[in-house]
């Protein structure tokens, strides 16, 4: 690993390029940003400017476009996961990098400035990318069944510096009914910990505190107001090292999360037709993907649906086509229009109406759900629960189910945690299609003045970024334009 002449907690002397911070801030808007004075300062007195983003407007393919700066159609992450048809299995939050195709970030600010160092504090495709630093949650998952949280670093000694220093990685705080700031607040002070001590040139810092309350109550809650002001609040000792360090900040987003009320069961459809079928095992039925002649993938708005055989495609288009909550079905020439033209895409693409989104709910019968339905299991549902946000209102011992639970984990016992409801109707907020305004889609904010023009496209945050770090090929300087 390429590390400065600096002994840890000495400020280096920079003579190469400027140290930059880069700052995901999910689900940040314009709207949002009234509720941030800090951030909203920054892009005051520095730059600002509306972000374009890709479809489907997602983590993994929004972070994958800023640091490849290609479009999914080329860099290949269709979503948070999709279909493996090579293994037979849907597979969502991977985390290798090899997924990802391209040219990286760092490949070209290396090639720029051989040494260039990158640490990347829970951006997504994190484990196995060419990065200095890496920081990322990864469970413990035991022998007998048990998970228990914890996170992977490299270098390895990193795991026992940052635990010992800020305990272990909140993992049930990151996702699940128990999600809230606690797991920003611990990638804030790591990524401050590893600023101060690594002095990495590029430091990538992902913060998912405004996805829950957003997707729980809607963007327009009194509730995501107050998330908005308390991840601000949070960051500002961040915003404060960056700033006595001379360091560039950049602060982004990679969708708007707009208010929904209707979800769309697109595989119950497909099954009542036909197209979808199941395997049952002790009472419990499961997507069987290789047998099914169509099934979806659904990914918030969006869902890739995969058709095994072209004759099934006209079916399939007809049980779509008359679904309420379906706004578009991209096919071919649709999928080459939004560039999302890849092998790991569906036949067809369902992009869900402004107030809908997708369920992967597959069973007509609650009886019949697997046991991980009521689980925060986000590697085993073949397709993305926003529900594992809550617990089950309609359970009267939702609460002493999940207490004995947490006492048999305490005792080292196996034990289920079944509190997520198989009600989809609570979630009140989502993402994936594209904004339909500037104030409901990301932004992107910059420390320095005019660097940005009227709008940044999602394909260019990767020049900008190399520019703001005085490596490109033009030279240090940044694009003039307006705040």
């Amino acid at each position: 690993m390429s590390t400065h002449p600096s002994a840890p907690g000495a400020h280096p002397a920079r003579t190469g390029p400027t140290p930059l911070l880069v700052l995901d801030v999910v689900g940040l808007t314009p709207r949002l940003l009234d509720h941030m004075p800090r951030l909203k300062a920054l892009g005051q007195s520095g730059s600002r400017a509306p972000l374009g983003t890709v479809l489907p407007a997602v983590t993994c393919a929004a972070q994958s476009t800023f640091l490849t700066g290609t479009m999914p159609s080329e860099h290949g992450i269709v979503g948070n996961g999709w279909y493996f048809r090579e293994l037979g299995d849907v597979l969502l939050w991977r985390q290798h990098n090899g997924l990802v195709a391209g040219d990286k970030l760092w490949d070209a600010a290396r090639r720029a400035h051989p040494g260039y160092t990158v640490a990347n504090i829970c951006w997504w495709y994190a484990m196995g990318a060419d990065t200095d630093i890496t920081v990322t949650p990864r469970p413990v998952y035991y022998a007998d069944g048990r998970k228990e949280p914890d996170c992977y670093t490299r270098p390895a000694a990193l795991h026992d510096e940052l635990t010992g220093k800020l305990g272990t990685f909140p993992l049930f705080h990151f996702w699940g009914p128990g999600a809230d700031l606690v797991s920003s607040r611990w990638i804030i002070d790591a990524t401050r910990h590893i600023i101060r001590t690594r002095h990495p040139d590029l430091a990538l810092c992902y913060l998912p505190h405004l996805d829950y309350d957003l997707q729980r109550f809607g963007p327009d809650d009194p509730r995501s107001l107050e998330a908005a002001a308390d991840l601000d609040a949070a960051m500002a000792p961040l915003l404060d090292d960056a700033r006595a360090e001379g360091r560039t900040v950049v602060a982004l987003s990679e969708y708007g999360i707009t208010r929904v009320n209707r979800p769309v069961d697109i595989n119950r459809a497909l099954r009542r037709a036909g197209l979808l079928e199941v395997h049952t095992q002790d009472g419990m039925e499961y997507l069987d993907p290789m047998a099914s002649r169509a099934f979806a993938v659904a990914d918030h708005q969006i869902a890739h649906v995969y058709v095994r055989r072209p004759e099934d495609l006209d079916a399939t288009r007809a049980v779509l086509d008359g679904l309420p909550g379906i706004e578009q079905l991209l096919d071919d020439e649709g999928k080459k229009a939004h560039h999302l033209d890849h092998p790991r895409a569906g036949e067809l693409v369902a992009v869900a109406e402004p107030d809908a989104w997708f369920t992967y709910y597959y069973w007509l019968d609650d009886a019949r759900a697997p046991d991980f339905a009521q689980l925060v299991e986000i590697h085993r549902k073949p397709g993305y629960d926003p529900v594992e946000l809550f617990m089950d209102p309609l359970d009267p011992y939702v609460k002493v189910k999940a207490a004995t639970a947490l006492a048999r984990k305490k005792l080292g016992m196996r034990y289920r945690m079944a509190v997520v409801p198989l009600d989809p109707s609570p979630i009140r907020g989502s993402h994936g299609r594209l904004p339909a305004s500037d104030d409901d889609g990301p932004l992107l904010i910059c420390s320095t003045p005019r660097a940005v023009g009227d709008r940044v496209a999602a394909t260019d945050v990767k020049s900008l970024l190399l520019r703001l770090a005085g490596l490109a090929e033009d030279g240090p300087s940044v694009p003039t334009g307006h705040k």
